[in-house]
């Protein structure tokens, strides 16, 4: 199945996508949620899709994002070997793992907001991992039975903030606007082999990263298993896996996001995202 939740912001309704058509799922009462993955929500959800006759929805509605917020947003850094040679980071010998607030989730056509004081905004495409049930210390060998799905990422990144102001990342990840995520959510049967994926983002037309999940230094079911030894996972929960080459951070000389700019990207199988650059105001 094929997720998604649309409509104003704040407001959103659920629905699904069915041969490349969206359709509302309002009548089946529930947002797209913890509550919803912890009670078998898409198994209760696809018996409903069963019995039910949709009504298509707005083709023109805004896309919000795919999930209702979940607990949290964890994320993988320097999970592509090429993006930390790029960035003069060591490839690491264990995952690299910092957190982005919920309250940076937008919708994956919604602005991107350069924060207030911002000199080094950066664009970062990713696949996201969603948590399907509570995780606490999963094995590796188990850790697929604890994957609901995916979506698409763009992991927006203040360098200064990230790299220059003391202490760790998060304080260059969460800023509002710096999760734009969506169109769908995807489950895990729609992708057929999550470690084979291309992932690709533009910048004004021109292509800055193009890249393979092929290439993760971590695979998924390692980041699950790792990332439930240090705290529980619940359901609904995200987590990023990293991103390829390509990033503004890594260019001679950077050249960062400004007002005006226009970034597009995508993930086989997951859709494609595009976001308009805004000053702060």
């Amino acid at each position: 199945m094929k997720l998604i939740r649309y409509g104003e912001a704040g407001k959103e309704k659920t629905g699904v996508i069915i041969d490349n058509k969206r359709y509302d799922t309002s009548a089946f009462g529930e947002d797209y949620n913890e509550a919803f993955f912890e009670s078998d929500g898409l198994a209760r959800l696809s018996a409903f899709l069963e019995n039910s006759l949709l009504t298509e929805a707005d083709e023109n509605s805004r896309i919000g994002c795919p999930l209702g917020r979940p607990s949290k947003i964890v994320c993988i850094g320097l999970n592509y070997a090429d993006h930390a040679r790029e960035t003069n980071a060591t490839p690491p010998s264990e995952p690299v793992i910092f957190m982005k607030s919920t309250t940076a989730i937008v919708g994956p056509n919604d602005n991107i907001t350069i924060p207030k004081n911002s000199k080094k905004t950066d664009w970062e495409v990713e696949l996201a991992v969603v948590i399907g049930k509570k995780a606490s210390y999963v094995s590796e060998a188990d850790a697929m039975d604890y994957v609901a799905g995916y979506v698409l990422h763009n992991d927006v990144s203040e360098r200064e903030f990230q790299i220059e102001r003391g202490g760790t990342w998060d304080k260059g990840k969460g800023c509002d606007t710096f999760a734009p995520i969506g169109p769908f959510f995807a489950t895990k049967d729609e992708i057929v082999d999550p470690h084979n994926l291309r992932l690709w983002l533009k910048l004004n037309g021109k292509t800055m990263q193009d890249g393979t999940t092929a290439n993760f230094i971590f695979n998924i079911p390692h980041l699950v298993s790792y990332t439930s030894q240090f705290m529980t996972l619940l359901p609904g929960d995200i987590i990023s896996t990293g991103t390829p080459a390509g990033v503004a951070l890594g260019m001679k000389p950077p050249v960062y996001l400004k007002a005006g700019d226009v970034v597009e990207l995508g993930i086989d199988g997951l859709g494609e995202a595009r976001q308009e650059v805004k000053a702060y105001e």
